[in-house]
C-alpha cells in the first residue's frame, strides 16, 4: 500500500499473476531496482542472458516466417514505436511493406519533414499524406479537448483508409 494507493502491489501465486501500481524504476523509489531484480529473476525466473541484438534478429525472423511474401501496411506516426516497427518489418520483408505517414498538421514545426527525411534513403515504401487542411477544417470551431481527440482519431482512420485503398490488397497491418 501507499498513502495514495490502497493496492500498490498484489499477487496470486497459484496463477503466477503479479501486479504493481507504482514505478519501481524511478530513482526516488526506495530499493526499486532490487524489487525489479527480485521480480524478474526470483518470481519470473528470467535468466538474464539475452542480448538486444539477438532479440531484434529473432523478431525479424519471426516476422519473415509469418508474413512470407504477403503485403503489409504500416500506419507510421513518426514516433519511436511505429518507426522501429516499420524498420524491423522492412528488414524482414522488404518491398512488401508500405508505410503511410499521415501528416495531420498538428505536429511540431518541421516534424513531418523530419519524419520523411528519416525514411528518405531507407528503401522503405513511404507514403506521406499532407492532410493538415483536412484535419484543421474538421477541428474548426471545436474547443472541447475530448471532442477534438475523437475528431482527430476518426479523421486519421478515414485518411488512412483512403490511402490504403490506393495500394490494393493488404494482408497484414502494422
Amino acid at each position: 500500500t501507499s498513502g495514495a494507493c490502497p493496492v500498490a502491489a498484489m499477487e496470486n501465486e497459484q496463477q503466477r499473476l503479479y501486479a504493481t501500481q507504482f514505478h519501481p524504476e524511478v530513482n526516488h523509489t526506495v530499493q526499486g531496482m532490487d524489487m525489479l531484480r527480485a521480480f524478474l529473476f526470483d518470481v519470473c525466473q528470467c535468466a538474464g542472458d539475452w542480448k538486444m541484438s539477438s532479440y531484434v534478429n529473432d523478431a525479424i525472423e519471426r516476422i519473415r516466417a509469418k508474413v512470407g511474401d504477403k503485403k503489409v501496411l504500416c500506419a507510421l506516426s513518426g514516433g519511436v514505436d511505429s518507426s522501429v516497427a516499420a524498420v524491423m518489418v522492412h528488414r524482414a520483408i522488404g518491398k512488401n511493406l508500405t508505410c503511410i505517414f499521415v501528416d495531420h498538421g498538428l505536429m511540431r514545426k518541421n516534424e513531418g519533414d523530419e519524419v520523411e527525411a528519416a525514411f528518405a534513403n531507407s528503401g522503405v515504401n513511404f507514403v506521406r499524406v499532407n492532410a493538415g487542411e483536412r484535419f484543421l477544417g474538421k477541428l474548426a470551431g471545436v474547443s472541447d479537448p475530448e471532442t477534438k481527440r475523437k475528431i482527430i482519431g476518426e479523421e486519421f482512420i478515414r485518411v488512412f483508409e483512403d490511402e490504403a485503398k490506393k495500394i490494393g490488397r493488404v494482408d497484414y497491418l502494422v
